[in-house]
């Protein structure tokens, strides 16, 4: 949830920028891979950055978003170039009165055809968390980051529990961030409904989602940065975990004694230790 003053456009494309950039940086981004999107809930004028508009059918109907506004980034653009000109690589939807359509903002400096081919599973996560929560602002982050989707390759991994405490181990603040842990969902086709509905339901209890053999994605009601923390978190775990496997497992992490502790002190409530 945002409180006023609410941030403008600008503002909340410039964090976009900021955020492709950085997911590029830490190696989660390559070439148009990852994508991003934004829904807010008061009132914006899209038209002196988007002035090219048409109509657009949505993924699903979503009634109850009638008004919101989603900033969405477009398919085959790079995450790293929204920075240095975010009109030409992001979109701007208003959904319409019924939630069946949108509107569809796009700037003169356009390229690209269509929004990002993963827009149903953003939508169905947006309208998810949304209609549950009753929050004014919620950010999407889907990325590749090279550790995480490394390590989902690997059988053991694949289990949740498995994953959570391997992964979870190698820095107290891990759990602190973290302390729902992270969802993981069997490889899926890109793009397909499948794969939209396993990552809602994941999402609903986790924060961030590993997609098996794809990437992550990563949720949060207070800012795109905050998801994109998230995803640094856990690749910056994974990191740790590849560094482990590759010398013979020698580290040891916090045992569960010690994450036990941490949590009691910083009072964080668990279930995966």
């Amino acid at each position: 949830m945002i409180n006023t003053p609410y941030p403008e456009l600008d503002v909340l494309l410039q964090m976009m920028g900021q955020v492709g950039k950085h997911l590029v940086e830490i190696e989660a981004s390559e070439g148009a891979a990852g994508n991003i999107s934004i829904c807010l809930r008061w009132p914006i004028e899209p038209c002196n950055l988007f002035p090219i508009v048409s109509e657009m059918a949505l993924p699903q109907a979503v009634p109850e978003l009638a008004g919101a506004t989603f900033l969405v980034s477009g398919s085959g653009r790079r995450l790293r170039e929204i920075i240095d000109d975010p009109t030409a690589h992001v979109a701007c939807i208003v959904v319409n009165q019924e939630g069946k359509t949108g509107t569809l903002y796009i700037g003169k400096n356009c390229r690209f055809t269509r929004v990002t081919s993963e827009f149903n599973s953003h939508l169905a996560v947006h309208y998810d968390q949304i209609v549950a929560s009753g929050t004014n602002f919620h950010a999407l982050i889907h990325a590749q980051p090279l550790y995480l989707t490394y390590l989902s390759q690997i059988p053991s991994y694949k289990d949740e529990t498995y994953l959570n405490r391997h992964l979870l181990r190698w820095q107290s603040e891990t759990i602190i961030n973290l302390p729902e842990g992270i969802g993981f969902i069997p490889f899926q086709i890109p793009s397909s409904p499948e794969l939209m509905a396993a990552n809602m339901e994941s999402l609903r209890k986790h924060r961030v989602v590993i997609w098996a053999k794809h990437g992550v994605m990563a949720r949060s009601d207070v800012s795109v940065k905050r998801a994109a923390d998230q995803i640094e978190y856990i690749e910056t775990a994974a990191k740790y975990e590849y560094l482990n496997l590759a010398v013979g497992e020698r580290g040891e992490g916090l045992s569960v004694d010690e994450i036990r502790a941490v949590c009691k002190a910083f009072r964080i409530e668990q279930d995966i230790f």
